[in-house]
């Protein structure tokens, strides 16, 4: 695996907890995910870990994300908080380390964490940074402050109900990939008519066509899951290839459905 390229399909590991949570992550390496996404508040750090050395496979084989929580943003816990994270995971360096959530209400100033990030990358705490949850507003600011191409990935709610054009508009504009998380709008899509007769004629799941819609507009897609069956039905979008009238006509699903929306949510775009 090339070191600076993100797998298109990857594996979000929240609610992956426990020796059950460890088993199904074990499973989805064996079934061929490479991209294990974690987080310092979903309390998968550990397990992603065990099941990379359980794994067997090399630390080069295996992409790791996790990403810095908003309440661990100031600068005396920024440093410490990845360093934590790095010895709970068990590596030397994660692959890509993101702002998970931008501080609500400027509580700590955007360029303190924003620095910071670029600092841990510049100490070899992360081969690549990102960001989480910002809007296009944000992009721009974290362009002018750290320049153009220091970021990979700005990950972020998208599925076929919530495509956020305006969103993706600006991120294609400046270079930047997204990263979609809920891809799956938590199998809230499971039942929309047009993506169930596209699944059918392609003999897949809902899951794996509205997967492979995201990938080809080229995003990066981390689906989560616990079940096997859905571990591999997810993991079979990388061989689906909708045509040009099939995009287009889930192109026209999106209907701005917003799942993720906590208080602390910066001013969305879409």
């Amino acid at each position: 695996m090339t070191t600076n390229t993100i797998p298109k399909l990857g594996l979000g590991t929240y609610g992956r907890t426990g020796d059950e949570g460890l088993a199904a992550l074990l499973k989805a390496i064996e079934i061929g995910y490479r991209h294990l996404d974690t987080a310092q508040s979903y309390g998968t750090e550990q397990n992603v870990g065990e099941a990379m050395r359980r794994s067997g496979l090399k630390r080069g084989d295996l992409f790791v994300t996790t990403k810095v929580a908003d309440t661990r943003l100031d600068k005396a816990q920024f440093m410490p908080s990845v360093r934590a994270s790095l010895d709970t995971i068990g590596v030397d360096q994660v692959d890509l380390l993101l702002i998970h959530w931008p501080s609500h209400r400027d509580a700590v100033p955007f360029e303190d964490y924003m620095t910071a990030l670029v600092e841990a990358q510049q100490k070899g705490y992360a081969r690549l940074i990102g960001v989480s949850n910002y809007p296009a507003a944000l992009l721009e600011k974290t362009v002018a402050l750290i320049g153009k191409d220091k970021l990979a990935t700005n990950q972020v709610e998208i599925h076929p109900h919530l495509q956020a054009p305006k969103l993706v508009d600006h991120a294609r504009r400046i270079g930047l990939p997204l990263t979609a998380y809920q891809p799956l709008a938590k199998g809230e899509i499971a039942n929309d008519p047009v993506l169930k007769r596209i699944a059918e004629n392609h003999g897949v799941t809902v899951a794996a066509v509205a997967l492979a819609f995201l990938m080809a507009e080229g995003h990066y897609v981390i689906p989560a899951s616990g079940s096997e069956t859905n571990l591999r039905a997810n993991f079979a979008a990388g061989t689906v290839s909708l045509d040009a009238a099939e995009m287009a006509e889930i192109r026209t699903l999106d209907r701005g459905y917003r799942r993720i929306d906590p208080e602390k949510s910066p001013a969305w775009d879409d």
